[in-house]
C-alpha cells in the first residue's frame, strides 16, 4: 500500500533531513575546529612540519663514497625526488591517489565516495597520498573507533598544512622515505629496493615498482617473501591500474604480469655491509664526540646515530677493506685447517696448560649461564644444562652449520678457533683504508684491533735499533751473537734464544733473522728509558711498557692499531700522523656537526726513519720474512717485521711500504691455547700470509693508486750513517798504530 504524503508532511521531513544535515556538518566542523585548536592534542606546528620526525638511518661513508653500513632503529635512507623511477611514482598514484595533482590534501569526492561504499560492505581506503604521509609522520594508526575519528581529522588538517607548505613532488617523494615495506625492518623505497631487488630506486622497473607500491596497504598479507601468491596478484593489480589511468600501454600491462617476482632478496641488519667490527668501535667513537664537543640538537636535545640521520664520512676505503677481508678469509681458512691437524688425536686437557679453567672460565662468560644465573639456577643445575645437547649455530671457515651439540662441547670448539685481526693505513695522512677486527662479527664480536691487547714479541725490536742508530750505530756493525746479561734494573736478565746464528753479524741482519742476543746487546748499550720514550713518542700507549730491559723482545702489551701506527712513523720520515677513521660528521641536512683534526709529531728524524726502513726491508730480503718474496713474488721495496711470543700464542707481521701500512696479529682467545711448534706458530705463517695475499690484490687494481715499484726516499740533506756495508769495513780497518777501531763483541 502506498501512502501519500500531503505537502506538510512533506515539507516536515524535509526540514528533519535538512536539520539532521546540518547537525552533521556543524558537528564535523565543531569537531574541525576543535582539532585545529588542539583540544584532542596538539597538532604539529610549522617546525614540525618544517623538521618531521622520522627514524632514519645514520650511515657510514667509506672516502670513495660507498655506503659501509648504517646505524638504525628503522632501516631507513631518504632519497630525492630524482633519485626515484617515475614508475614508481606513476604506480603510487595511480594505485592510492588517482587524483593527487589536482587535490590539496584531501580528496572530498572520494572521501564521499568511500563512505558510501564502506556503507554497502566494501571496505575501502579514502586516505589520500598526503594524508598516508601525516600518519606516517606524526602518529601510529589508533585502533579505537573513537580515536580513529579524531585521528582522521587531525590528519585532514595535518594535511592541508603539509600540502600549502610543500610541492607535490616533495610530498611524494616524503612518502615514499617514510613508508613502511614489511616484516624486515625496511622503511622507504630506498632500503625496499635494495632489501627485495638488491638495486636502487632510480633503477626499479615497472613490474618492480607495482610489487613494492602494492606492499604500501598490507606489507604484511602482500609480502613477496611470506605469501607470493598475494604479491602477484596484488602486483599485477597495480599494473592494470597503471594501465587504466595511461601510464601503460595495454601491451605493457600484460607484459610485465607475466614476469616472476624476480626477487634479490637481501635482508638488511646491523651485522650487514662492510666493516663491522669497524662500524662498531666507530659507533661509539661516534657517540663519545657527540657527548664530549656538546654537540647537540635544538634545544640541547642529544643526537640519536639510530635515528636522526646522520652521515659519518671515514677514511675506509671499500675496495681495500674487502681485500683485507678476502685475504683474511682466504688465509685462515688453510690456518684453521693446519691448527685443527696439529692438535687433531692428542688430548687438549694434558696438551694445553689449565685447559680445564679455561673452560669454566668460558663458560662463565657465556650469555648462556649469565640467562642461567639470572634465572636462580644452581651450579649443579648449570652444569647439567652444559652438558645436555641443545640445538645451535656455530661458525665455520665454510659457513655457518646448524647442530645438536653439548653447550660445554661448543665452548671446546670456539676455544681452539684461531682469530685474526688486521689494519692498514697511509703512513703520510694517517688515515686507515682497512679495518678487519675479527673473523666474524656475528660470533665473535670484540674487536682485536682496538680494543684487544696482545704481546707483542719481536715487532717491538726495531724500537731498540732505532734508538741505536739515532745515537750513530750502522746497520753494518758487527756484534757476536752470543748471550748477553743486563744488570741494574732488578734480578739480572738474560734473554733465551731460538734459532741462534752463530758467529758476528751485522746489526741489519741481526734484525732480519729477529736475534734475540744482539737485540739485548743493543738493549745494554742504549738503555731502556729512551727506548720507553720512543715507543711513546710513536704512539704506543700501553699502560705495561716500562724502563725495563726485555721490552726490546716485545714482552709487552699492544693493539694492532697503536703498532701499525707506530711503524708508519719509519716509512713517513720519522713522522707521526695519528692513526684517523673518522674524518667528519654530518646532519641529515648537511650540516657539518664535527671535523677530525689528526695529531702529528715528529717521533725520529728523518735519517734515523730512513736507515730503519733500511734495515726492515732486510726483514723482507734475507730474514724470516722472506717467503714475501719466494713464495707469494712481492718483488718491490717491502719493509716489515714478524713477531712470535713465547710458547707461539702470538704470530705478528707488520709490513711498510711508502704508501702504506699494514698490520696483522693472529692467536687464540686464550695464549695457553696455540702451536706447538714455531714452525707453524711463528708469524711468518700466521699473520705474513694476510698481508702477502692482501698487497697482492691491492697491487693488481692499479686504480687504488698504490703503486709497486716506488721505495722510500732518503733524506734531501742526504745520508751521514754508512749503509754499505763494504764501505763500512773499510772504514773500520786497523790505524797505521795497528789500534783496530772496529769494535768487537
Amino acid at each position: 500500500m502506498i501512502v501519500k504524503l500531503s505537502p506538510q508532511d512533506t515539507r516536515r521531513y524535509n526540514w528533519y533531513i535538512w536539520r539532521f544535515v546540518i547537525a552533521c556538518f556543524s558537528f564535523v566542523v565543531i569537531m574541525l575546529l576543535l582539532t585545529a585548536f588542539g583540544i584532542f592534542g596538539q597538532l604539529p606546528s610549522f617546525r614540525d612540519l618544517e623538521n618531521p620526525k622520522s627514524n632514519l638511518a645514520s650511515q657510514v661513508i667509506s672516502s670513495d663514497k660507498q655506503i659501509l653500513g648504517t646505524y638504525f632503529v628503522q632501516n631507513r635512507t631518504n632519497v630525492t625526488y630524482k633519485e626515484i623511477s617515475p614508475y614508481v611514482i606513476n604506480a603510487l598514484v595511480a594505485t592510492e591517489d588517482a587524483r593527487f595533482y589536482d587535490h590539496s590534501g584531501i580528496d572530498f569526492n572520494r572521501t564521499f565516495s568511500i563512505i558510501f561504499y564502506n556503507l554497502i560492505g566494501k571496505k575501502q581506503g579514502g586516505s589520500t597520498i598526503t594524508q598516508q604521509l601525516a600518519l606516517n609522520l606524526f602518529s601510529e594508526r589508533a585502533h579505537n573507533p573513537f580515536k580513529r575519528i579524531i585521528q582522521k581529522l587531525q590528519e585532514w588538517i595535518t594535511a592541508v598544512k603539509i600540502e600549502r607548505h610543500y610541492t607535490k613532488e616533495e610530498v611524494i617523494t616524503m612518502y615514499l622515505n617514510t613508508v613502511d615495506f614489511g616484516a624486515y625492518n625496511v622503511f622507504g623505497i630506498k632500503s625496499a629496493a635494495l632489501t627485495y631487488f638488491n638495486t636502487t630506486p632510480d633503477k626499479l622497473t615497472p613490474d618492480q615498482a607495482a610489487l613494492l607500491v602494492g606492499m604500501v596497504n598490507g606489507p604484511g598479507i602482500y609480502s613477496p617473501i611470506n605469501h607470493p601468491d598475494n604479491a602477484i596478484k596484488r602486483r599485477n593489480l597495480v599494473l592494470r591500474r597503471m594501465g587504466e589511468v595511461g601510464y601503460l600501454s595495454d601491451g605493457q600491462v600484460e607484459e610485465f604480469k607475466q614476469k616472476p617476482l624476480g626477487l634479490s632478496f637481501h635482508p638488511i641488519n646491523h651485522n650487514e655491509g662492510s666493516a663491522p667490527y669497524f662500524r662498531a668501535i666507530l659507533k661509539r667513537e661516534v657517540q663519545r664526540i657527540l657527548v664530549d664537543k656538546s654537540i647537540f640538537k635544538e634545544g640541547d636535545i642529544p643526537y640519536d646515530l639510530d635515528r636522526d640521520g646522520l652521515k659519518i664520512y671515514t677514511t675506509i676505503d671499500a675496495t681495500m677493506q674487502r681485500y683485507a677481508e678476502e685475504a683474511q678469509k682466504e688465509y685462515m681458512r688453510n690456518l684453521q685447517a693446519q691448527f685443527n691437524n696439529h692438535w687433531k688425536g692428542r688430548s687438549l686437557w694434558k696438551g694445553i696448560n689449565n685447559f680445564q679453567l679455561l673452560l669454566k672460565q668460558g663458560m662463565q662468560r657465556s650469555d648462556r649461564y649469565k640467562a642461567l644465573k639470572l634465572a636462580g639456577k644452581s651450579d649443579e643445575e648449570i652444569k647439567e644444562d652444559f652438558n645436555t645437547p641443545a640445538k645451535m649455530t656455530l661458525f665455520t671457515w665454510k659457513g655457518d652449520i646448524d647442530t645438536t651439540m653439548k653447550p660445554i662441547d661448543s665452548i671446546v670448539y670456539h676455544k681452539m678457533m684461531l682469530r685474526n685481526a688486521m689494519m692498514s693505513m697511509d703512513p703520510t695522512t694517517g688515515y686507515i683504508k682497512a679495518w678487519v677486527g675479527g673473523t666474524n662479527f656475528e660470533h665473535f664480536k670484540y674487536d682485536q684491533v682496538r680494543m684487544g691487547t696482545r704481546q707483542v714479541g719481536s715487532t717491538a725490536k726495531p724500537f731498540t735499533y732505532a734508538v741505536a742508530v739515532d745515537a750513530g750505530f750502522s746497520p753494518c756493525m758487527e756484534v757476536a751473537n752470543v748471550p748477553v746479561t743486563i744488570t741494574g734494573y732488578g734480578e739480572p736478565w738474560t734473554p733465551r734464544s731460538t734459532g741462534t746464528i752463530p758467529g758476528v753479524l751485522t746489526l741489519r741482519k741481526a734484525l732480519a733473522n729477529s736475534q734475540n742476543y744482539i737485540t739485548a746487546y743493543v738493549m745494554n748499550e742504549v738503555k731502556p728509558q729512551p727506548v720507553v720514550d720512543l715507543i711513546k713518542k710513536m704512539g704506543v700507549n700501553s699502560p705495561d711498557i716500562g724502563p725495563y730491559p726485555s721490552i726490546c723482545l716485545g714482552t709487552f702489551n699492544a693493539s694492532v692499531f697503536d703498532m701499525t701506527g707506530a711503524y708508519s712513523a719509519f716509512a713517513n720520515h720519522g713522522v707521526w700522523t695519528e692513526p684517523t677513521f673518522l674524518l667528519r660528521i654530518e646532519d641529515k641536512n648537511g650540516n657539518v656537526l664535527y671535523d677530525h683534526h689528526a695529531t702529528v709529531r715528529q717521533a725520529l728524524n728523518e735519517q734515523t726513519a730512513y736507515v730503519m726502513t733500511y734495515m726492515l726491508k732486510g726483514v723482507v730480503d734475507e730474514g724470516t720474512g722472506w717467503r714475501l718474496r719466494s713464495k707469494y713474488k712481492l718483488t718491490n721495496p717491502i719493509g716489515g717485521k714478524t713477531g712470535t711470543t713465547q710458547s707461539n700464542s702470538d704470530g705478528w707481521f707488520i709490513g711498510i711500504t711508502p704508501q702504506l701500512v699494514t698490520g696483522v696479529w693472529t692467536g687464540c682467545e686464550d695464549r695457553d691455547i696455540h702451536f706447538r711448534s714455531t714452525n707453524l706458530g711463528e708469524g711468518a705463517n700466521t699473520a705474513l700470509p694476510i698481508f702477502a695475499l692482501y698487497m697482492q690484490k691491492v697491487y693488481a687494481n692499479q686504480a687504488l693508486g698504490i703503486k709497486k715499484n716506488v721505495d722510500f726516499d732518503p733524506p734531501k740533506s742526504g745520508v751521514s750513517i754508512t749503509l754499505d756495508c763494504k764501505s763500512y769495513h773499510q772504514q773500520q780497518q786497523p790505524d797505521s798504530t795497528g789500534v783496530e777501531d772496529r769494535l768487537e763483541f
